[in-house]
């Protein structure tokens, strides 16, 4: 059975990480989500992978290949304009060879039993089965109303208040019969908003499987951090790889680390936690659990980074605290500045010293942050989008 990949979307909730690469690049752990995806896919068995491409496609392209490196095929369809999730693999339909195929998302996060997902469905009736699982707050998604036979009754994208009739919510994996892209139409069409709705109204099933595992996506920073952590629970032991420098530093594992780091004197590291290459961290740092540091990186002394997540080339100063953030590439961080939980710090922004950034706040790319103040509100820049609504 051949899976779709739907990797067509902006990113527009996770602004400011998604200007320079799509969402489905944005780095997990040293790595592209995406990459993370495709590897349990293939654990899973399924190696014939189908990706749609729009925003920056060109980027995933390069970075999977063929497939091979990753013990699957991978082949490619790019849009030419939106088509919305259903019209996305509409236009791929020649590559399904009239068979069933399976739907996720290029952004999701997940460990679980698709097989028995797609056994379910095959024993069963409807055209289409939609993946469900229970969440906590599911205004983000859409809910589905589902009976003890596995029927959905109703099915209701991104409910309100008083409208929240399920926490059933739709992780964006289907499994699908190759009739249901009769039903699509050659233009902007989504899965949840027409497809769902249009099946229901002609008197046809949907089936929901409640899928049992870990699941997110990665559509907001909230559930980028969350699927950062969850993605360090799963680290099985300490690995280092090449030299490490560690002077008199504590370390206490699980920890992974790349080649040619090195610790300051007196400085502790409490995994689970991952390090990147040719990353240097300075004297009495603590670097707490759940945190990711990018490859060629410099932390300076006195600092503190806790349950932060770190890209590329980015250089922190002295005596700072980071606490539960985002930083993109090449920004630089000068001295005893102060990144409160929820900031995403955009690439390339310059924050100068003494300054500190309020919760929730964002930076766009390649702004700057001047010294001594006190930032409360998000600072966007004019050559780029500031939309932060949609996909």
């Amino acid at each position: 059975m051949k899976t779709c990949i739907m990797c067509g979307g902006e990113g527009t909730r996770l602004r400011p990480l998604t200007f320079d690469r799509p969402k489905p690049m944005i780095p997990l752990l040293n790595k592209p989500s995406l990459v993370h995806l495709v590897e349990h896919l293939a654990i899973e068995g399924f190696n014939d992978i189908v990706l749609t491409l729009g925003y920056l496609g060109g980027e995933i392209e390069a970075a999977l290949g063929d497939g091979s490196m990753y013990g699957v095929h991978v082949e490619y369809v790019h849009e030419k304009e939106k088509l919305g999730t259903a019209g996305g693999v509409k236009n791929a339909e020649d590559l399904f060879e009239g068979e069933p195929f399976m739907v996720v998302g290029g952004d999701h996060v997940m460990d679980l039993g698709l097989r028995e997902f797609v056994r379910f469905h095959e024993k069963n009736d409807a055209p289409v089965t939609i993946g469900l699982i229970p969440i906590d707050d599911p205004r983000e998604y859409g809910i589905a109303d589902m009976d003890v036979n596995n029927r959905i009754n109703r099915f209701f994208e991104k409910p309100g208040p008083g409208e929240i009739f399920s926490n059933l919510a739709s992780t964006g994996i289907y499994v699908c019969d190759p009739e249901i892209l009769k039903w699509i139409p050659n233009k902007k069409y989504d899965f949840a908003k027409d497809l769902f709705p249009d099946i229901m109204k002609k008197g046809k099933l949907i089936n929901g499987y409640l899928v049992r595992g870990r699941w997110t996506d990665i559509g907001n920073p909230q559930a980028y951090r969350e699927a950062c952590r969850w993605m360090l629970e799963q680290m099985p032991g300490t690995k280092i790889s090449g030299r490490l420098d560690i002077k008199d530093a504590k370390i206490t594992g699980p920890i992974d680390i790349g080649h040619d780091v090195s610790f300051g004197s007196n400085s502790a590291a409490v995994g689970p936690i991952v390090i990147g290459e040719n990353t240097s961290i300075g004297d009495n740092v603590l670097i707490g659990p759940y945190t990711s540091i990018g490859s060629n990186c410099t932390i300076g002394s006195n600092s503190r980074i806790l349950s932060s997540y770190i890209f590329d080339n980015v250089d922190i100063g002295d005596d700072c605290a980071i606490s539960g953030a985002v930083i993109d590439n090449a920004t630089r961080i000068y001295d005893s500045c102060i990144l409160e939980t929820g900031t995403v710090i955009g690439p390339r922004v310059i924050i100068e010293d003494r300054v500190t950034i309020h919760s929730g706040v964002r930076l766009w790319p390649e702004v700057t942050a001047k010294k001594g103040t006190r930032v409360k509100d998000t600072l966007v820049n004019k050559d780029f989008g500031n939309e932060t609504n949609g996909s």
